[in-house]
């Protein structure tokens, strides 16, 4: 029983960083996935590793009539799911941003040699969901009280933060932030930074939409890493 109690406590302490190693096997080659929809049932293409996605840009091409938000909250393999999972999110890519390197690399990210935090980019169409809807899901994802890491990973690379495009989703974001921190729902004070949206660097291929690659792996993580007991702790209303 106690080598078993060792074992477990030693793949939790390891983190996502070399949970997403030994996952990978060092980067294998993926199945292409079917290119989602845009509103409007015209293909879009979503953005490649290596190519930066700047704020002024079109969301994705072929992607008319959708919008995007920005949503740091720790490993990106967990913020992927709950967003998904939102009617209306028709695309949701992992990826890096805030930092000022060009085309980081994840063992770069991971290794906390790059000002980048690991992030998540939703695409999603405003006519069926609201960016207040996505503000929601964001809060109950993470702790936003915990500004140096997000539960077994630590460092700035794991932040939480909102990343905006444009004012309108700057004040909603703060809005919402200021309604949390209001609500007494946490003991101490939201920390989670705000502020406009930098580049979006899209992370390698085996990492998007992890969780379903590798549910099993996934799994263990997710239920290690603590996440889950806090949330429902937190959030069990």
């Amino acid at each position: 029983m106690r080598t078993s109690a060792l074992i477990v406590f030693a793949l939790v302490a390891i983190g996502c960083t070399s949970q997403k190693s030994a996952a990978t096997g060092g980067e294998p080659a993926t199945a292409q996935q079917p290119a989602p929809a845009s509103s409007d049932g015209a293909a879009f293409t979503e953005p490649a590793f290596g190519t930066a996605v700047e704020p002024g840009s079109a969301v994705m091409p072929g992607a008319d009539g959708l919008e995007r938000a920005l949503f740091a909250g720790g490993c990106f393999w967990c913020l992927e799911p709950p967003f998904d999972a939102v009617d209306g999110v028709v695309a949701t890519v992992s990826g890096y941003a805030g930092g000022p390197e060009v085309n980081p690399q994840y063992k770069e990210v991971a290794g906390g040699r790059t000002g980048h935090t690991e992030v998540v980019l939703v695409v999603f169409d405003p006519d069926r969901v609201t960016y207040d809807k996505l503000l929601d899901v964001f809060w109950r994802t993470h702790d936003p009280t915990d500004a140096g890491g997000q539960f077994v990973d630590r460092g700035s690379q794991y932040r939480p933060a909102i990343f905006a495009y444009g004012s309108e989703q700057q004040e909603r974001a703060q809005k919402s932030a200021d309604a949390l921190d209001a609500s007494g729902r946490f003991d101490t004070e939201i920390v989670v930074e705000i502020a406009q949206a930098p580049a979006f660097w899209p992370a390698e291929a085996y990492h998007q939409d992890f969780y379903k690659k590798d549910p099993n792996h996934y799994k263990r993580y997710r239920s290690g890493s603590g996440r889950d007991q806090f949330l429902d702790r937190v959030w069990n209303d």
